[in-house]
C-alpha cells in the first residue's frame, strides 16, 4: 500500500518505479481521486455543518414562536442530498483502495530493470560435480528406490502430489530438524509453530490477496491454507505497535505450505518441483528501516550456510523488477545445482519488502529518537530458509553415487543415527 501524500509529493519516483515493474503511470489518477473524494467529502461535511446550524436555528425560532417552516425545507433539502453523496464518497472511496492496494511495491533502484531474462548472476558457490555415469534426476532415483510414489499419490490426491516413505520421508523430516537447528541456533531466529489456516486480512495484508486468490485453496469455513510460512510470522506483528530497542525481531518456522500452482500448467509435471503441499523452512524478519538492507544480507547467508552445509553447488541471482514479487523492493534467488536437469532451480528467495506489508498489516513501532512524535512503520523481510523439498531434490541429485544409492553429507548425519548412505536397497547404511 502507499501513502497518498508521498504520491503527492514523489509523483516521478513512484511513476518510475512503476515502468520498471512494466506497469503504466498511475500518479495522476490517483491524485485526480483523492481530490475528487476530498471534494465529496469536504462537501458532506459542510451539509451536515449547515444542518446542525439549522437545527440550532429551529429552536431559536421555536422559542420565540416563530414561523419555522422555511427552515424545515432547507433541513430537509440538504438531508435529501446526503444519500447520493455518501454513497458516492462509499464508492470512490472503496475504488481508490482497490487501485491502491492492487499496486506492486516500488523496486530499490539497485535492482536491475526488466524481465527475468534481466537478472543478474551475483557469484557461484561449490564445486559442480563431475559423475563417471550419466546423473539421474530425483524421480527416477526415488522411484528406483522404492522410496518415492507419484502413481498412488496421483490415486489419492491427484497431480502434483508425491509420496515418499521410509528413509526419504525420514531425510525430509532430517532437513527440516537439520536447518531449523542452524537457524536458532547460529543466527538467533525464534522457532514458532503457527497456525496453518489464516483470514482474509493476514493474506492481505502479506499481499496475497487480492492479487494471487487463483493461486490459493480456499475452505468452506473462509479460511485458506497458507502458501507459505511468511504469511502468519510476518502478521506475528499485526495491528501492533512495537518498541524500537525490541528490533529486529527474527521468526521461523517449518510448515507444510499449500499452492493451486495456477499459472504452471504444463511446467515441471514430473517429480517434485512444483507440488500442491510441500514442506519450507520459512525466515521473516521485522526491523526498523535504517536495519532492514544489513538483515537482508544476513538473511540470505543463513540459508546459504543450509546449502554449504549439505554440500550442494548454488548460485545467488539479483532479479530483475518485473520479476520480483509485489511485495517485494529487492529479492535474491538461491539457485541449487541439480545435475539431472544439468542446470540450477531456486530453492530460496529472500526478499526486502520494506514497509509495503506493514502499512497493509499497520505493524509501526517508536522510534528512540524523540523527534518523531508518531509510530513508523516497521520494515518486512521474508526468506526460504529453505525449502526443504527443493533441498531433498538438491540432495538426492548431487549425492547419488552410480549404484543408484545416495551419500548423506556428513552435517546432516547425526540427525539420521549417523547413517552415511541411503542404499541401492532402499534403506539406511
Amino acid at each position: 500500500m502507499f501513502d497518498l501524500k508521498w504520491i503527492r509529493d514523489n509523483q516521478d519516483v513512484f511513476d518510475r518505479g512503476l515502468h520498471h515493474r512494466g506497469l503504466i503511470s498511475q500518479s495522476t489518477l490517483l491524485l485526480e481521486m483523492d481530490e475528487s473524494l476530498r471534494a465529496l467529502q469536504t462537501e458532506l461535511q459542510t451539509i451536515n455543518e449547515s444542518r446542525n446550524a439549522i437545527a440550532r436555528k429551529m429552536g431559536e425560532l421555536k422559542q420565540k414562536g416563530e414561523d419555522i417552516t422555511p427552515l424545515v425545507q432547507e433541513g430537509s433539502r440538504l438531508k435529501n442530498l446526503l444519500p447520493t453523496l455518501e454513497e458516492k464518497e462509499r464508492a470512490l472511496s472503496q475504488h481508490l483502495f482497490e487501485i491502491l492496494a492492487a499496486l506492486p511495491n516500488l523496486p530499490q533502484e539497485d535492482v536491475p530493470v526488466g524481465d527475468g531474462s534481466a537478472n543478474i548472476e551475483l557469484k557461484q558457490i561449490g564445486k559442480i560435480p563431475f559423475f563417471s555415469f550419466t546423473p539421474k534426476q530425483h524421480f527416477e532415483l526415488g522411484e528406483a528406490l522404492g522410496l518415492m510414489d507419484f502413481e498412488q499419490a496421483a490415486y489419492i490426491s491427484g497431480s502434483r502430489f508425491v509420496i515418499l516413505k521410509g528413509p526419504l520421508a525420514r531425510l525430509e523430516r532430517a532437513l527440516a530438524s537439520f536447518m531449523l537447528d542452524i537457524h536458532t541456533q547460529e543466527f538467533g531466529y525464534q522457532e514458532v509453530s503457527p497456525p496453518l489456516l489464516v483470514k482474509d486480512d493476514a493474506l492481505f495484508g502479506t499481499g496475497n490477496l487480492p492479487k494471487f486468490s487463483e493461486d490459493l485453496f480456499k475452505t468452506t469455513s473462509d479460511h485458506w491454507l497458507i502458501p507459505t510460512g511468511e504469511v502468519p510470522l510476518t502478521n506475528l506483528v499485526a495491528q501492533k505497535i512495537l518498541e524500537a530497542d525490541t528490533l529486529p525481531l527474527r521468526f521461523t518456522a517449518y510448515t507444510p505450505c499449500f499452492r493451486l500452482e495456477a499459472g504452471a500448467a504444463g511446467r515441471d509435471t514430473r517429480g517434485m518441483l512444483r507440488q500442491h503441499q510441500f514442506g519450507k523452512v520459512e525466515l521473516v524478519s521485522i526491523t526498523t528501516p535504517d536495519q532492514a538492507a544489513s538483515e537482508h544480507e544476513r538473511m540470505l547467508t543463513a540459508a546459504q550456510t543450509v546449502l554449504e552445509r549439505l554440500e550442494i553447488p548454488y548460485r545467488i541471482m539479483l532479479l530483475a523488477s518485473q520479476d520480483i514479487s509485489p511485495a517485494s523492493q529487492k529479492t535474491y534467488d538461491i539457485e541449487a545445482w541439480l545435475p539431472g536437469q544439468n542446470c540450477y532451480r531456486e530453492v530460496s528467495s529472500c526478499s526486502l519488502c520494506g514497509s509495503y506489508q506493514a502499512r497493509r498489516m499497520n505493524a509501526r513501532y517508536r522510534p528512540e529518537d524523540s523527534s518523531h512524535k508518531k509510530p513508523v512503520f516497521v520494515s518486512t523481510l521474508n526468506g526460504s530458509g529453505v525449502a526443504v523439498g527443493r533441498a531433498l531434490i538438491a540432495l538426492l541429485e548431487n549425492h547419488q553415487q552410480e549404484d543408484g544409492s545416495i551419500k548423506i553429507p556428513s552435517a546432516l548425519r547425526p540427525y539420521l543415527n549417523n547413517a552415511e548412505k541411503i542404499s541401492s536397497h532402499g534403506t539406511f547404511l
